[in-house]
């Protein structure tokens, strides 16, 4: 490993260590098509299941066939028919399903238990169960076609799959459903995935798909609430490919309790660990309410606070502050979280003799700086300011005094200050002075 590549190793696995310690113990289910064997993409896969499941979290797996039953029914020369996306399973069609689907989940299972030493999977001991955890039911008869052996999922056993997962067991489901009189039913990836996450109350859901996320016109939709989600899905243009089939799912997902659901490009390499390790991720998240909350801040945040301003303290932005104070002065503190992370925080500091209040230590993540998240906290911080009848709002700055003069606050001198603030003012540091009239 050269100087450069050691250089950002040590930064980006810090980096990861709060998500670290948020995913273990959680649920993930991860869904994925037959396509990511079938072109031998899986063997990389399993590298980051094992990783996962080394990290401690709890993996259910659910692969399609497609391909493997398309290769069945071409080769016997059947005919190969969908129904809004769903496949047409006449009782020859099934057998053909149960043949590629055994044989597929077999070749996965044997994939994840290869422990090679000198390679990803070295000392693995992921153990796979299988079974019978999926209750089906008949589609029925669609747009005038009968469906026949296709179905849907009626229910998902949670409570053996939990058992599975607490014995350390990596769980592995089939799009195969049972009913109770004994039939067998052929289910897409999508439902059993979303019916199966919301059975368990997953964290997460992940589907790996063709797109790396879903677009809107060029530009790529990172994050998308379920009434954005519903608004592109009701749209006048169709989403096309594998976000058309898969946001449906994920809005369901989301609305049945799952926390996020992840899409994500099958065909980058580590991709589901992009997407899960780093702040931005690289595909697009759903969750039912925005990622953004503005709120007071608590003791529980002082850590997080202490990571954002570090950087800042060390450059001299801003005054050093230690653990201890910003414990005590929690409660003047105000914080923006994104997806469960601190990205910024700024203090209120009363003078209310004077009227007055002080705008401080306003931190702001880098990654989130040209995003308007510096706008949005301050406007947060002065309708807290004006709600308890403060006049004016300064801020003494060192560096950023062009910023908060384009957000409405003009320099004044020094004297300006309130007496007990003048008192304390850093002559060494030779703050400027700038004030808003609320």
């Amino acid at each position: 490993m050269d100087a450069k590549t050691l250089e950002h190793f040590v930064p980006w696995f810090r980096a990861a260590a709060p998500y670290i310690h948020a995913f273990r113990g959680r649920t993930f289910v991860i869904a994925f098509g037959g396509e990511v064997v079938a072109d031998g993409k899986f063997v990389d896969l399993t590298h980051d299941f094992n990783l996962l499941a080394a990290l401690g979290v709890r993996l259910v797996l659910v692969h399609g066939a497609r391909p493997q039953i398309d290769e069945r029914l071409e080769r016997r020369q059947a005919d190969i028919r969908y129904v809004h996306d769903m496949r047409v399973t006449d009782e020859a069609t099934l057998a053909d399903v149960k043949e590629a689907s055994g044989r597929l989940r077999t070749e996965i299972e044997a994939l994840l238990s290869v422990g090679l030493p000198n390679t990803p999977m070295a000392n693995a001991d992921i153990r796979v169960s299988s079974g019978n955890f999926v209750v089906a039911r008949p589609v029925g008869v669609i747009d005038g076609i009968d469906m026949q052996f296709t179905g849907e999922v009626r229910k998902v056993n949670a409570d053996a799959i939990r058992r599975c997962l607490d014995d350390g067991d990596l769980v592995l489901l089939s799009p195969l459903g049972y009913s109770p009189t004994g039939e067998i039913f052929n289910l897409t990836l999508e439902d059993v995935a979303a019916q199966t996450a919301i059975a368990l109350k997953a964290d997460k859901l992940l589907f790996l798909m063709d797109e790396p996320g879903v677009a809107t016109g060029r530009r790529m939709r990172h994050e998308l609430t379920v009434s954005e989600a519903d608004a592109l899905i009701a749209g006048k243009r169709a989403l096309k490919g594998d976000s058309g089939i898969y946001l449906p799912f994920a809005t369901r997902a989301c609305r049945g309790g799952v926390k996020r659901v992840h899409l994500v490009s099958r065909h980058v390499d580590g991709a589901l660990l992009l997407e899960l390790f780093t702040h931005s991720g690289v595909g697009t998240m759903v969750t039912e309410d925005p990622l953004e909350q503005l709120r007071q801040a608590t003791v529980e945040d002082v850590g997080g606070i202490v990571r954002l301003i570090e950087p800042l303290e060390a450059d001299g932005t801003l005054v050093k502050r230690s653990r201890e104070l910003l414990e005590i002065e929690i409660d003047r503190f105000y914080v923006l979280q994104h997806d469960e992370l601190i990205v910024g925080c700024a203090a209120l500091y009363p003078f209310t003799k004077e009227g007055a209040a002080e705008l401080a230590c306003l931190a702001i993540h880098p990654d989130h700086r040209n995003g308007g998240a510096g706008e949005r906290l301050l406007r947060s911080v002065e309708a807290a300011a004006r709600k308890r009848r403060f006049e004016r709002l300064f801020v003494l700055t060192t560096r950023t005094a062009h910023w908060f003069v384009e957000q409405g606050f003009r320099e004044v001198p020094m004297t300006e200050l309130p007496e007990a603030r003048k008192q304390a003012y850093n002559f060494q540091r030779r703050s400027k002075v700038l004030v808003k009239v609320l």
